[in-house]
């Protein structure tokens, strides 16, 4: 692939969209500043939302359904108009710019292809619309072909092709002008778990090989996780977190994002202790766990203890982790790699468990008490309870 890869980059160097312009390396080549969007004139879609993007970046906008994300970049792709802020490119506004003329290929989960045409003759559509020479449109049209991997189907109908291909022909149809951008809204929501994986490789691949600049709207954290070089984290119309998918993972922000991103365990409780950067929590069902404190929160503060299922470990004689606690087991499934457990802890719910199966012991019954710990390192607490992520996809976004 990257013999092609190389070919579309030389091609495609020169840009053909009306927004293309010279700028310093270091201006970003998305802004959004001060951007709310409201439908109702009441709620708000998008709040005051300020983000940049830089060239050749895979940002993600990862979230709940109507958290804001899809009607953010369907104000950038220009199918949505903001109700107050600027959106930029390249340092211009784009603001009343037609969604033609912004120079950006959009992908959508429908695929959106034209049924009664050739898969060639999708994929070109943006070239004829953009009078391009009919030699210039063939050439860009093989070369994506086989970018995409369906040299030798460019005849073929949408209605011939798998899922998975025609997903291709839209990402083919997307690449093939050479856009400042590309837009992903869920475009891997129809596929099964397999080929959505081995697309997500795919794609990744031909968008750092390409250095494109790509964003990307899904609900699937594991995707975001997966694929992104940067990650924003939406909630009730606001970007709650931006970072790396590491440091999201590590060190979210607040408990939304703990809970949102990867599998955690929340308990509620009031700091007793607070030493700066850690602090003592009893939790509602009268236990003490010690973790570090993000935020302020001062003793007597209603506070939301959280911890990976993974960092929790079967305590043994010796261990020094600062929270250690004894709970019956509910549920024990395997999994292959590792055992999940469903863990009873009186007073404070549920937690769960994963155990390496190496560490796990086969004879694992429901009832059995066990001892867990984990280190105040593992263990985040954030200031408030927590709280679920609305949903007001009917209300706010479309």
């Amino acid at each position: 692939m990257s013999a092609v890869v190389d070919m579309m980059a030389a091609r495609f160097g020169a840009k053909d969209g009306a927004l293309a312009a010279t700028t310093s390396v270091d201006t970003p080549l998305v802004e959004f500043r001060d951007v709310s969007k409201t439908y109702d004139g009441r709620s708000l879609a998008v709040a005051k939302m300020d983000c940049s993007v830089r060239r050749g970046e895979f940002l993600t906008f990862l979230g709940p359904s109507g958290s804001g994300k899809t009607t953010s970049l369907m104000m950038l792709a220009g199918f949505e108009a903001p109700t107050s802020g600027d959106i930029l490119i390249n340092g211009k506004s784009i603001v009343h710019t037609p969604p033609y003329r912004r120079n950006m290929g959009v992908v959508f989960q429908n695929y959106a292809l034209f049924p009664h045409m050739t898969v060639a003759e999708n994929i070109a559509f943006p070239l004829r619309a953009r009078r391009q020479p009919r030699a210039s449109i063939q050439g860009r049209v093989e070369h994506v072909l086989r970018l995409v991997r369906l040299a030798g189907r460019d005849d073929r109908r949408p209605t011939e092709l798998s899922g998975g291909e025609q997903q291709r022909v839209a990402l083919a149809r997307a690449l093939v002008f050479s856009p400042d951008v590309i837009l992903m809204d869920e475009p891997l929501g129809a596929l099964d778990r397999q080929l959505r994986e081995r697309l997500q490789i795919e794609i990744k691949e031909i968008q750092r090989q390409l250095e494109l600049t790509v964003i990307y709207v899904t609900h699937d954290q594991t995707e975001a996780l997966a694929m992104s070089d940067q990650i924003a984290v939406f909630n009730n119309g606001a970007i709650q977190q931006r970072a790396t998918p590491q440091t999201l993972y590590e060190e979210p922000c607040n408990a939304f994002v703990a809970q949102f991103i990867g599998e955690n365990n929340s308990l509620n409780g009031v700091v007793s202790e607070n030493d700066g950067m850690y602090c003592t929590v009893r939790t509602d069902g009268g236990r003490s766990m010690r973790g570090r404190l993000v935020g302020e929160a001062r003793p007597g503060a209603r506070v939301t203890v959280t911890v990976r299922p993974e960092r929790i470990a079967l305590w043994v004689a010796g261990d020094s982790n600062s929270n250690t606690f004894s709970a019956r087991v509910r549920e024990a499934t395997y999994l292959g790699d590792h055992m999940r457990l469903r863990m009873r802890l009186d007073g404070d719910g549920d937690a769960i468990v994963k155990l390496p199966i190496a560490t796990a012991s086969s004879n694992l019954a429901v009832g059995q008490e066990m001892s867990l710990t984990f280190n105040a390192d593992a263990c985040r607490v954030f200031s408030g309870p927590k709280s679920a992520p609305r949903d007001t996809e009917k209300t706010t976004e479309p």
